[in-house]
């Protein structure tokens, strides 16, 4: 009889953890994505108070920092990086290298302390700037999915998924591991080591380790840079995949544009320490709220257009003004109808927004420079006659040389952002980003930072 107790006793507990687990809400589309300030797909600026027109979040807040910071002597790593992160969601965090995307997972996981701000979890602050006694890793209940899996090599598949788990009894414990081994199929894996192990299966190891604690929040440190491209995609599916069917709320760390897109409800972009947008993945890239979101998401380029009257003067013919984005949070809420006569502006445009047409005895628009070949497509490089330059998306049936005469037509079925011009000299300065193929294609370092 009181084996049988104990029997059910244990079915319980599993059974509560893992109805608590399957119990964690994600969201359903994009309109609840929301940080504490609302879904902020303009500028997040220092110092901002969200307005009321701002939603709240419409699920718990797991994950709050405030004005946090981190310098390294006279270097700043990190600056004033306020975000909100909400029960069961996934948030990219996406920049190029150096930009302060792990040093913010390694502020929130304890290996780092913060010089400033705040960091609470579910509520409890667990790293102050102000005050010494930050709470130690182990007590945050964070798991950590590293780079490089760290599996410990002398222990089995099993023994590895089972580490963090010394609380619970031997029962408890294996019918845990059997059942994130089935989440991450992996069953049957058990008794191999992590030698025996593909890149992919190691992967998923390291992943079911991290979730075997169930933790509050689960961060993912470039999880998939180790595997080989062609592996990269099936994986991101498949631990996306693992993740919603965790429950789990996670920050993916990442480089990788069409990764963090693909995978996150909401998509943070970070440069030179500062965060400088955070929305759903739609909108941080159709609507793109500083020069640098623009240039670093996508392969971009900027038209250089003057208003005369309700038209754009540019290199491939007049656009009418109301093509450009009103009230775009690019240009600070400043819409095409305020825009005064004769300013200089620089338009948005990515490659299937344009197309090259032929030139027969009119006049052309450019010349190809670069003709970029990607299987089921062409991406043709055009500068135009007035240095201007651009990308055309077309069909790899459609073929165009090197070197051709050929017009630019603007064929996007929706409004374009626009961005203050930059002049030659500061397109000189730029700091580098976006894909290296477009001089216009990064925010000037001597450009003022749209985020002061």
């Amino acid at each position: 009889m009181g084996t049988e107790t104990g029997t059910d006793a244990r079915e319980t507990t599993d059974m509560t953890r893992n109805t608590q687990q399957k119990r964690r809400e994600r969201p359903t589309d994009h309109t609840d994505r929301t940080d504490r300030a609302g879904d902020i797909d303009g500028p997040v600026r220092n110092g901002t108070t969200p307005t009321a027109s701002d939603a709240a979040p419409p699920r718990a807040t797991v994950l709050d920092l405030d004005g946090v910071g981190k310098s390294y002597g006279n270097e700043t790593a990190l600056s004033d990086l306020s975000l909100a992160v909400a029960e069961g969601e996934i948030l990219a965090l996406l920049g190029p290298s150096g930009c302060g995307k792990t040093t913010t997972l390694r502020l929130l996981a304890g290996l780092e302390a913060p010089n400033a701000g705040q960091l609470r979890l579910r509520g409890e602050t667990i790293a102050d700037a102000d005050r010494a006694d930050s709470r130690p890793p182990e007590d945050r209940d964070v798991g950590l999915v590293f780079q490089d899996f760290a599996l410990f090599p002398h222990l089995t598949v099993a023994e590895n998924v089972a580490f963090g788990l010394s609380d619970l009894d031997a029962d408890e414990r294996d019918s845990r591991v059997a059942e994130l081994l089935d989440l991450v199929d992996l069953a049957g894996y058990g008794d191999r080591y992590p030698d025996e192990c593909s890149g992919g299966q190691a992967q998923r190891v390291a992943l079911a380790r991290s979730l075997a604690p169930e933790p509050d929040v689960l961060l993912l440190d470039e999880p998939l840079s180790n595997l080989d491209v062609g592996l990269r995609v099936s994986m991101r599916e498949e631990v996306h995949r693992i993740l919603i069917e965790a429950g789990v709320t996670a920050i993916w760390v990442t480089h990788d544009q069409e990764e963090a897109l693909s995978i996150a409800d909401r998509v943070g972009i970070m440069h030179d320490g500062r965060l400088h947008q955070i929305g759903s993945p739609e909108r941080v890239f159709e609507r793109p709220a500083t020069r640098f979101v623009a240039s670093f998401l996508g392969q971009a380029g900027f038209l250089s257009a003057r208003v005369e009257g309700d038209r754009l003067a540019t290199d491939i013919g007049p656009i009418d003004c109301d093509v450009v984005e009103i009230g775009s949070e690019a240009n600070d809420g400043t819409g095409s109808g305020d825009i005064e006569d004769g300013i200089a502006l620089d338009v948005l445009v990515r490659p299937d927004d344009l197309r090259v047409t032929p030139v027969t005895g009119g006049q052309a628009h450019g010349r190809i420079v670069r003709r970029q070949y990607r299987g089921p497509s062409f991406i043709y490089r055009v500068e135009t006659t007035g240095g201007d330059v651009l990308h055309c998306l077309h069909n790899h049936t459609e073929s165009f040389d090197v070197g051709e005469a050929v017009g630019v037509e603007l064929v996007a079925g929706h409004s374009l952002a626009w961005y203050p011009h930059e002049s030659e000299d500061e397109e000189s300065g730029s700091d580098g980003g976006g894909d290296g193929d477009d001089p216009r294609a990064t925010r000037s370092a001597s450009e003022p930072d749209p985020l002061q």
